[in-house]
């Protein structure tokens, strides 16, 4: 019998999208296992620095909340747990391991995961659609999502999509 496949959803919210000035302010990963949600993990983090107010407005996460948030170092763990052994799956996955291997960089670690990024997924399962945008992809498979732009409500919609393309794949 074959090991089942354990897959780790992440979505990440940031301070802005260059990773080398940049730093994580809200982390979400629901695990998957091909068929269903199986776990999840939300948190706030302390960005240790401002963040920007065109961020504040798109994520609704300001610098109040964060203020009193773990720091990276202080849920680092909890992140390679909860990943290891699992596939990595984000939508536009080089943007949130890129960051996740940057804040492990910082404390000198490797963070290093097979990836899968819904995204290029999408683009091959549905290349008549113009945008293949998280956004986009809600609006035309009528997902619903209470919170945009928070990383468990972004990570449980790319979790809906990853099941109905995987699902799609396999039937066909």
């Amino acid at each position: 019998m074959s090991k089942e496949k354990k897959y780790a959803i992440v979505d990440i919210e940031t301070t802005g999208g260059l990773v080398k000035r940049d730093k994580i302010t809200e982390i979400a990963i629901v695990l998957h296992n091909g068929q269903e949600v199986i776990d999840q993990y939300q948190t706030l983090i302390n960005p240790e620095r401002s963040i920007p107010s065109y961020i504040t407005e798109m994520t609704g996460i300001s610098n109040d909340m964060v203020a009193d948030a773990p720091l990276f170092c202080e849920v680092a763990k909890e992140i390679v747990l909860r990943t290891e052994g699992a596939v990595f799956v984000a939508h536009n996955a080089r943007f949130d391991y890129g960051f996740l291997r940057e804040e492990f960089g910082r404390l000198g670690y490797a963070f290093t995961r097979k990836q899968l990024c819904t995204v290029r997924l999408s683009r091959k399962m549905y290349p008549e659609l113009r945008s293949h945008s998280l956004e986009n992809l809600i609006r035309h498979f009528s997902i619903k999502v209470k919170n945009r732009h928070r990383a468990l409500d972004d990570a449980l919609a790319t979790a809906e999509l990853f099941k109905m393309m995987t699902s799609m794949d396999r039937s066909s």
